[in-house]
């Protein structure tokens, strides 16, 4: 161990073990050996190309031997986005049966919603990908119950409230409303739980079907549930390259 280098968990993330944030639960856990002694402290600095690092008694696979990869999944409604489910319902890993990568999700999607969301080996690209200060965009198909006001979305989008919490403002139109119902579109740069939701249901409105269909400048297109596609590597680049 070294007092400057690369933080322990960013090189267990690089190496596609986990996302960063897993990685610093894996070290508080006790998880993790360096030199063959267990290290709890998340300050921790090594020498990736010298200090041996073990998680749960395995080598941590070199940086420079690991490729990443990032897929695209079109998740159905009634599938949780984790990897594992005590209750029994289908995951996100359920898509992916015949391959032996370490894939995780870049952020999340309610149960009960559907739309695109990114798997990766790469702890990196995830972080950038969901954190709210790179300001990768989401975009949203929301249908309501009721025909929405503009005026009402308007302020919704400039002062967006949830929990009592004034969140960063975003973007939303109205698309067609038809038969008592309303479709919108809603571009948010950071998200917390059922936030969608919850905003329509401040200015008056059940929601009754979300859908994510762009994650900055990947989109469904005509991807259908339960697809997936590998990005090719100038998709990544793209996204990567700064807001959107």
């Amino acid at each position: 161990m070294v007092s400057t280098g690369v933080r322990l968990q960013k090189t267990i993330a690089a190496a596609g073990l986990a996302s960063r944030r897993a990685a610093e639960r894996m070290i508080q856990a006790g998880q993790v050996r360096v030199n063959g002694k267990i290290v709890v402290a998340l300050g921790t600095r090594i020498d990736p190309e010298t200090d041996k690092v073990e998680v749960d008694g395995r080598p941590l696979p070199l940086v420079a031997k690991v490729k990443r990869v990032v897929w695209a999944l079109y998740k159905p409604r009634g599938c949780v986005t984790t990897l594992h489910d005590p209750e029994g319902r289908r995951t996100v890993r359920d898509y992916f049966p015949r391959t032996n990568q370490r894939l995780f999700p870049v952020g999340r999607l309610d149960y009960d919603t559907e739309g695109l969301i990114l798997l990766t080996n790469d702890g990196e690209f995830a972080q950038r990908v969901a954190h709210p200060s790179h300001a990768v965009s989401k975009t949203y198909l929301v249908k309501v119950k009721g025909i929405v006001d503009p005026s009402n979305l308007r302020r919704m989008a400039l002062a967006p409230k949830v929990d009592g919490k004034i969140r960063r403002p975003l973007r939303a139109r109205i698309l067609h409303s038809f038969n008592d119902k309303t479709w919108c579109e809603l571009v948010l740069r950071e998200g917390v739980n059922r936030e969608i939701r919850k905003l329509f249901q401040g200015i008056g409105h059940r929601v009754l079907k979300i859908k994510r269909y762009q994650i900055g400048t990947i989109a469904l297109d005509d991807m259908r549930p339960g697809d997936t596609r590998l990005l090719g590597r100038n998709e990544v680049e793209n996204l990567l390259s700064g807001s959107h």
